[in-house]
């Protein structure tokens, strides 16, 4: 890895994420990015982060941190509305493009954030934060045992989250929430999201229910869905779903390489119970693969792979793996350095997140024929 240059990191969204996640992990990675500018709509935020974590460059206006010479990168870290206009005003600037998950809510949208990358010709590249695909246990130990079972036979994917807030809480990152924000803010956000909801479901009365849906799915559900294709691919059929707000289940058709088609039951969910439950589990005919996922706010918990098997002499076997303790937001940071300063290929791009919003559309579609 090359530590020659360090990038210049623009920060838009001086809240949760940013004060709990990436905040803490570019501070620790000072040898690879400093921070030169910050934004927030709440003055409270913004001057909090701008001194906690040492920013020369604070404002309440987003082109201010886009057009500031010493940013090389733009950190995208405010609400879903607001993910496209910001993106392609950073790539029509030649800034590079960190965008936190999901990349937006509706197709129409991607494709927006994809054609300006496309026109910047190569001069800047799109970076979504997909972290738990850049977990080393995830990368390691998970798909190459994975890769050892010769035909799927079933999946399960699950995210069954606590209240946040409690995980916050006790995270050690002292978040300040501010409720200094500007009247318009509200309005604007509103708006925004009424566009986006218009065009993901098309033609069709937007419902609460529906409302609620999407945006769930480009929250929570985007971390498990993005994390489910790339580990078995695009599913042939979404066969079922069920909406009951906060809870979503779905059944998915895919099929090994040898045609043979198997299920998967996607089910996701938030309740005020403080137990985080994400895992993606694979069975075979001798073999159970789980990846297990524990609050991404608390440094330092362990992501571990447990294993199930029949061993030679047919008795039950039980492993589990560890890769590493680093947590999946540093390896992430670390992976978009090396992309961006050293040119390797970006493996969570705008065109590979188009695809989540894509099966979004098939759980709307399949949710509407029901």
């Amino acid at each position: 890895m090359s530590t020659q240059r360090r990038l210049g990191v623009g920060v838009i969204g001086a809240g949760e994420v940013f004060q709990v996640c990436h905040g803490p992990c570019l501070l620790l990675l000072s040898h690879l990015f400093r921070i030169e500018s910050i934004c927030d709509v709440s003055r409270t935020q913004v001057d909090h982060c701008a001194s906690k974590f040492c920013v020369p460059h604070s404002t309440l206006v987003a082109q201010e941190v886009i057009d500031n010479p010493k940013v090389d990168v733009v950190f995208i870290l405010t609400s879903d509305e607001t993910h496209a206009p910001l993106a392609v005003a950073s790539l029509q600037a030649k800034k590079h493009v960190f965008v936190e998950k999901p990349l937006t809510l509706s197709i129409p949208s991607a494709q927006t954030i994809v054609d300006a990358e496309h026109a910047a010709g190569g001069e800047a590249r799109v970076f979504v934060g997909y972290m738990r695909r850049y977990a080393s246990s995830y990368l390691n130990a998970f798909k190459r045992e994975v890769a050892s079972i010769p035909k799927i036979l079933y999946a399960r994917v699950r995210d069954f989250s606590g209240p946040n807030a409690q995980f916050v809480g006790q995270s050690g990152t002292f978040q300040v929430k501010g409720n200094d924000f500007p009247a318009h803010a509200t309005e604007e956000r509103n708006a925004r999201l009424q566009a986006l909801f218009e065009e993901a479901f098309p033609g069709q009365e937007i419902t609460d229910e529906k409302k609620k849906m999407c945006r769930f799915l480009g929250g929570l559900g985007s971390h498990d869905i993005s994390l489910m294709r790339e580990t078995l691919g695009f599913p042939d059929k979404v066969v079922g779903v069920s909406a009951n707000h906060p809870f979503y289940n779905a059944i998915l058709s895919y099929r090994n390489k040898d045609g043979s088609s198997y299920s998967v039951t996607y089910e996701s969910g938030i309740d005020g119970v403080p137990v985080f439950d994400a895992h993606l589990s694979v069975y075979g005919a001798e073999k159970r693969v789980t990846i297990e996922y524990d609050s991404p706010y608390v440094k330092g918990l362990p992501i571990n792979v447990k294993v199930q098997e029949l061993n030679e002499h047919g008795e039950l076997q039980h492993r589990s793996v560890l890769s590493s303790y680093e947590d999946a937001y540093t390896a992430e940071l670390q992976e978009l350095y090396e992309c961006l300063v050293d040119g390797k290929e970006i493996k969570t791009t705008a065109q590979d997140a188009l695809q989540d919003i894509a099966l979004y559309e098939m759980f709307y579609k399949t949710l509407e024929a029901q």
